[in-house]
């Protein structure tokens, strides 16, 4: 137990979320509990994982849920461990929460420098009827951004997709000034969803609520394919947002291709059907509902972006004569791990609650009390 490492989880407490400032202390060796002497609140060392509350130990639960992200059917795992299907669905639901927060922590906090980005939906077979699933990818990086799961191929889907983008991306002047180019498919929502999302506020001094304006150097192509009895026969490519030599300009100088395309993001979605069980189409473990589905997302989401390494973002040196070859992670790609993360290493990750910070004053300033000598009485002295 390391006590250095602990934040306390009290939503009332000044400090909670931080670390290092020496309120942790251990409260019970056995119990594995931890005590924070601001608010004088106890917790267990596994709040804020799945792990929690569970009665099963911490290695079977790994062991499950490594199976399960690596697209072995629920059944299977029902048979080989004898437990039941409803406590591995918890387990899966608990995980897939838990990987959503990590990811919004982690890549969702507006610090990204995004350069090529490439969204793409496909239909999702489940008991009974079809869904969309729609995702988007860092290209240069290959670190996922993130997916939304909805019963129709509508503009919500594509605007809370383009939301998860424009919360991972930095809109500042120098993150912009090299341009950030965004490819899509033929669907139409694309275009407003995107001019939607990067906007930035033009501050002017003036009261009132900004004016919001389209970010400079903001790129977005498509990619519109023709189809004949079910197969491609053609494919056209668009200029919405930018120029074609600008966007060539950010391919090239990225090394993803020569043209508009949506190449990466399709072999992404060739990805998670390897290892997400349902979206298998000729098969017989389907998700029942969008919440199932939208759990085993996030955890092969953030799975693939801070444990498994990309051949593609492989970085070969020459160390002492001998050839030196160094795997990488999306994650460590975009900056924001220094090693591949175990699986147990991400569901133990706590995520921090945000900092306590007084709250601004609003109003007018209180009147300062007058002195109390001020108030005394004046005597005036007969003549």
């Amino acid at each position: 137990m390391n006590p250095h490492s602990q934040f306390c989880h009290n939503p009332d407490c000044p400090a909670r979320g931080q670390t290092g400032k020496g309120n942790i202390t251990i409260h019970s060796n056995k119990k594995k509990r931890y005590r924070c002497s601001t608010c004088k609140g106890t917790f267990t060392e596994t709040y804020g994982t799945p792990f929690y509350r569970l009665h099963t130990t911490m290695d079977v639960v790994t062991l499950v849920l490594t199976l399960l992200v690596h697209g072995c059917p629920r059944q299977a795992i029902v048979a080989a461990f004898g437990v039941d299907e409803r406590t591995v669905a918890e387990w899966q639901s608990r995980a897939g929460e838990h990987a959503r927060n990590v990811h919004e922590h982690l890549v969702e906090s507006g610090r990204m420098h995004l350069q090529h980005v490439q969204a793409d939906e496909i239909w999702v077979k489940m008991i009974g009827r079809r869904v969309w699933l729609a995702m988007a990818i860092e290209v240069p990086t290959r670190l996922w951004l993130g997916g939304v799961v909805s019963v129709q191929r509508s503009k919500n889907l594509i605007w809370e997709l383009m939301g998860h983008v424009r919360r991972a991306a930095c809109l500042c002047g120098c993150c912009l000034s090299r341009g950030m180019l965004v490819c899509v498919d033929g669907f139409s929502t694309y275009i407003k969803a995107v001019r939607g999302a990067f906007r930035v506020p033009l501050h002017t001094g003036r009261q009132g609520r900004p004016r919001l304006l389209l970010a400079q150097g903001l790129m977005l192509g498509q990619v519109v394919k023709q189809y004949k009895n079910g197969r491609v026969v053609g494919v056209s490519r668009r200029v919405i947002l930018g120029t074609h030599s600008t966007i060539k300009g950010v391919l090239g100088r990225t090394g993803t291709g020569s043209d508009i395309n949506t190449a990466y993001i399709e072999r992404l979605n060739a990805t998670f059907r390897a290892m997400l069980v349902p979206l298998v189409r000729r098969g017989r473990a389907l998700a029942r509902t969008t919440v199932q589905l939208s759990a085993q997302m996030w955890l092969v989401g953030v799975t693939y972006n801070f444990c498994w390494e990309h051949t593609a973002l492989r970085q070969v040196s020459i160390v002492g004569g001998q050839l030196r070859v160094r795997g990488r992670t999306p994650a460590m790609a975009a900056g924001l791990a220094d090693q591949p993360w175990t699986f147990e290493q991400l569901l133990t990750y706590q995520v921090p609650s945000p900092v306590c910070v007084a709250p601004k004053r609003r109003g007018r300033p209180p009147k300062p009390k007058p002195s109390k000598v001020a108030q005394m009485p004046q005597l005036r002295l007969a003549a």
